[in-house]
């Protein structure tokens, strides 16, 4: 019997808008085992789509995103994160207004929010941005899964109108700024 290496992975967890464009991203990342739709940041356990959306659990629209980081590194997935959202305006993207839309990095490590900080601090001082970063840098808490329906989302809806109209946008800008992190 061989002795396979064993590949250790980590997880990151973003919330920058609606989950759909995000997963949609994170999903053709190399490195990226897996993205799951969900809720975090809350105090309302066990939510559903209907009661955050209402804006009063608390919770944000976040993936969760599993990766080897033996092959994409955390700092390139907040490198992503910047690039796929607006992380300047509060509690909205595009159409979608609400705290649950929120712009938000929940850390699960020590080193991540220092990196998660440094790279604010880093797009800060080169003016990246047209204003300030309002994104929120926090531990994680419980994850808790969206509905099966929002799962990979974009690729079992890509004719339907907002997969059209907001993430086939974002994927085109993703894929010609980031060609070397995509998935073969």
């Amino acid at each position: 019997m061989t002795d396979t290496p064993r590949t250790e992975h980590d997880r990151a967890t973003f919330g920058g808008g609606c989950f759909w464009c995000i997963e949609a991203v994170f999903a053709r990342v190399r490195g990226v085992e897996s993205v799951q739709s969900g809720y975090m940041g809350g105090a309302h356990p066990n939510p559903s789509y209907e009661a955050v959306c209402t804006g009063r659990t608390g919770h944000a629209e976040v993936v969760h995103i599993t990766f080897d980081p033996a092959v994409v590194a955390y700092r390139d997935l907040l490198e992503i994160f910047f690039s796929t959202h607006d992380p300047t305006t509060l509690n909205r993207q595009g159409h979608d207004v609400g705290t649950q839309y929120r712009s938000v990095i929940f850390f699960h490590s020590p080193a991540q929010e220092d990196a998660a900080k440094t790279t604010v601090a880093a797009l800060e001082s080169d003016r990246r941005f047209h204003a300030p970063i309002v994104t929120e840098i926090t531990p994680a808490g419980v994850l808790y899964p969206a509905e099966d329906y929002h799962q990979n989302y974009f690729a079992q809806n890509p004719t339907q109108p907002y997969c059209t109209f907001h993430i086939a946008p974002k994927l085109d800008a993703f894929t010609r700024q980031f060609p070397s992190k995509l998935k073969p």
